[in-house]
């Protein structure tokens, strides 16, 4: 890669509009700034943070996300599935991630906390161990997943199918117990 950002904040940048320079970023931080349906493909992220910024329906074909957070994020639409998957790391705060792709991918100990994560597709991804701390995953897809040691306790409005998904010692409240019995057609009260 021909150029090299390390150690920089780039504040209130609109990317719609300014031109976005594919290159890797190392521990950069990204505040307020404007990447919607931008391309950032072929960009590498390492350690870096993404703070109150609009990343709708940005492309991130073979992008490298490395370590990094989302704080306060929109994020509607991405596809993560097709990021450069060697490495992958990511943890989301307080985002918006509704209609976003996990599809396949390996997510172990991935974070969410406070997130929206409406009819998101995590279809055959490897959650082993993920936080869905406080998350709203109203009609999110888990079928062929594997959820085994995923902390779904205080997560609401999930669907999961036990029978479709791997669920061993995954961590559910009593009161998220209806979300795994959907197909049942139980009328739980």
């Amino acid at each position: 890669m021909e150029h090299y950002f390390i150690d920089q904040v780039f504040d209130n940048q609109d990317y719609t509009q300014d031109i976005f320079q594919t290159a890797e970023y190392e521990n950069c931080q990204f505040k307020n700034c404007n990447f919607s349906g931008v391309v950032l493909s072929k960009s590498s992220f390492i350690d870096c943070a993404f703070i109150h910024c609009n990343l709708s329906n940005a492309v991130l074909h073979e992008t490298s996300l490395r370590d990094v957070t989302f704080d306060h994020c929109k994020m509607l639409g991405l596809r993560f599935d097709t990021c450069n998957d060697f490495l992958f790391a990511a943890h989301f705060t307080q985002c918006t991630l509704n209609f976003c792709s996990f599809y396949k991918l390996k997510l172990r100990k991935i974070k969410f906390l406070d997130c929206v994560i409406h009819e998101a597709d995590f279809t055959a991804a490897d959650l082993t161990e993920a936080a869905f701390q406080r998350c709203d995953l109203k009609d999110a897809n888990f079928d062929n997943s594997i959820l085994e040691k995923a902390d779904f306790s205080s997560a609401y409005n999930y669907r999961i199918d036990p029978d479709r998904n791997k669920v061993r010692k995954a961590k559910f409240s009593r009161d998220g117990l209806a979300g795994l019995l959907t197909k049942y057609k139980l009328d739980i009260t």
